[in-house]
């Protein structure tokens, strides 16, 4: 047999070994349900709008990145395997010229859109390269620009999103107002849902304005205001960890469009971005302690630490005072006010009661010149405070029955709401107090370090004056318990007075506060066993039912 001949049949071998490849890629392909058909460039340049066109001429291009062809792309599979046996003959003579020639492929012809190219002569080549091992191949290269990025891993179905986005940025022109911007999504459909925004935000710049004004303009308007903000949030705080496969524009539209739906069904007008990501993070992190903290560590040196206070009101006489103490904390904070009035059926919501907590509500903020709105809702009362809590910062309530003693006190309401809440509480026991005179009881525990955060927060901002105390009461607690809190406090430049004892906690927290003129007092929430909580006591009950001051307390 002449060696031409040999290398024919060896190729022609290799040819059935690429189609029995092709046809086990195909299989899996069903069963995966990621494509391995080639692109069609005609498709892609009419869905892209591809215009301009620049010769580049001869260079190296990735066989990996080849991703489709002109007018062949049926012909073989995305990582260029023949599909049909009328292609047998072909194949084989360039395959056999190829290795008898000894020499490097003659260069092809592609065209090039984005990181991805097409072969428009030369797909042959393309496919005894890659079976050969190759890494790349030598090719004349025509690029076309487009403002998508189209990558080597696009399947046939992300073309649609890909024209999805290149009408929206035809339409709106913000990649030219504002260059480097990405707004790419994983699903179709969801331009629409940008542009309706684009288009509102136009509507209200038209009506302040009393002018007309471009689709640009508004597009610009709206990403700075609006995506802008809230895409940082959820770049700083690292949500897409906790969403594989998606983008930031992907949360961000996930988040306009509950935020939407919460403020429909809460009655409440959602303004903070920070309050719209909590809800994704209370699903992923399930608030462990700590998380609070870390969710608000960079509104604590930028901004105020509460910028939405829950109230929960009943209506009785004693409520109003943690509204009282609420308006304090909202003067100094800058803060909104969210009240709410739980009832038990859908005719109480209505009756003159209920709007009377509401009316008064409204007037009490207005007189103190603090914005806040109250909503009426129906249900379980400790359900609903945690579910409104979500969208809050703080807590503050009035406390009425405080858990008892002994084992009953695990089933107080009370108390499920500090053990369920997401947020900190302020509870209420009196009168509202100006926060002079802070104590904050230290044991070392995560949920003690969040009442840290908070005291060092109050020292510097409001100007407290701070008492640190540990009971050394737990085989754990040692005399330098407090180290990490002196270390915290001089890197803040914070003074504090510190007081350590070796007696109970429980009791001797309540003497220290009363001895030291305390208005408020820091503290974690439930640790330890439950067993050890009924037996041994807790200090947080204990001081929820014997002292008079204001607790703020962490989780």
């Amino acid at each position: 047999m002449f060696p031409d001949q040999y290398n024919f049949q060896l190729a022609i071998n290799d040819f059935q070994s690429a189609r029995l490849k092709a046809g086990i890629q195909e299989v899996l392909a069903r069963i995966t349900g990621k494509s391995t058909q080639l692109l069609s460039y005609e498709e892609v340049a009419e869905k892209l709008k591809l215009r301009s066109r620049t010769e580049r001429g001869i260079q190296h291009i990735p066989l990996n990145a080849i991703v489709g062809s002109v007018g062949r792309y049926t012909d073989f599979t995305r990582t260029f395997l023949p599909r049909s046996d009328k292609d047998r003959e072909r194949w084989s003579r360039v395959k056999a010229a190829f290795v008898g020639s000894n020499a490097s492929l003659p260069p092809i012809e592609a065209y090039k859109v984005g990181e991805a190219y097409f072969v428009v002569d030369g797909n042959h080549r393309v496919s005894i390269a890659r079976q050969e091992g190759l890494l790349s191949i030598e090719g004349r290269v025509i690029e076309f620009k487009t403002d998508i990025p189209l990558t080597p891993n696009v399947q046939p179905d992300d073309l649609i999103i890909k024209a999805e986005y290149a009408e929206f940025l035809d339409t709106t022109r913000i990649h030219e107002s504002r260059p480097n911007v990405d707004l790419s999504v994983t699903s179709c459909c969801q331009y629409e849902k940008l542009m309706e925004q684009i288009q509102i935000c136009q509507y209200v710049m038209q009506e302040e304005r009393r002018q007309e004004i471009p689709i640009r303009d508004a597009a610009a308007n709206w990403y700075d205001t609006i995506y802008i903000p809230l895409a940082e949030a959820i770049r700083d705080r690292g949500l897409l960890r906790w969403f594989p496969n998606r983008t930031i524009t992907d949360l961000f539209l996930w988040i306009s469009e509950n935020r939407a739906a919460l403020e429909k069904e809460l009655g409440w007008e959602i303004q903070s971005d920070i309050a719209a990501t909590d809800l994704i993070l209370e699903e992923s992190a399930k608030s462990e302690p700590g998380s609070w903290r870390k969710a608000h560590m960079v509104a604590r040196y930028t901004d105020h630490l509460f910028t939405d206070l829950l109230v929960p009101l009943s209506g009785f006489k004693e409520s109003w005072d943690a509204l009282d103490q609420a308006l304090i904390i909202a003067k100094h904070e800058n803060a909104k006010l969210h009240g709410l009035h739980i009832v038990e059926t859908i005719d109480d919501a209505h009756s003159s009661d209920s709007l009377g907590v509401k009316a008064r509500f409204d007037q009490t903020c207005a007189e103190a010149g603090v914005e806040g709105n109250l909503a009426i809702d129906v249900g379980d009362i400790t359900t609903r405070i945690c579910e409104r809590a979500v969208l809050t910062d703080l807590i503050v309530v009035k406390i009425t029955n405080p858990p008892t003693a002994g084992i009953s006190a695990l089933q107080s309401p009370f108390r499920k709401i500090i053990e369920k809440s997401s947020r900190p509480l302020l509870t209420i026991p009196e009168e509202a107090r100006p926060f002079k005179r802070a104590l904050l009881a230290f044991d070392g525990s995560d949920r003690a370090k969040e009442a840290l955060f908070v005291a060092t927060y109050l020292a510097e901002m409001w100007k407290t004056e701070l008492v640190v105390f540990t009971a050394l009461d737990s085989p754990q607690l040692k005399a330098d318990a407090q180290d990490h809190v002196r270390r915290y406090l001089d890197l803040h430049e914070v003074e504090a007075e510190y007081i350590v004892s070796d007696r109970g906690a429980t009791e001797h927290l309540k003497q220290t506060a009363d001895e030291n003129n305390i208005d408020l007092v820091l503290m974690g929430g439930y640790g330890g066993s439950k067993l050890q909580q009924v037996f041994i006591g807790s200090a947080l009950d204990y001081m929820l039912r014997e002292s008079n001051i204001p607790i703020f307390i962490c989780r």
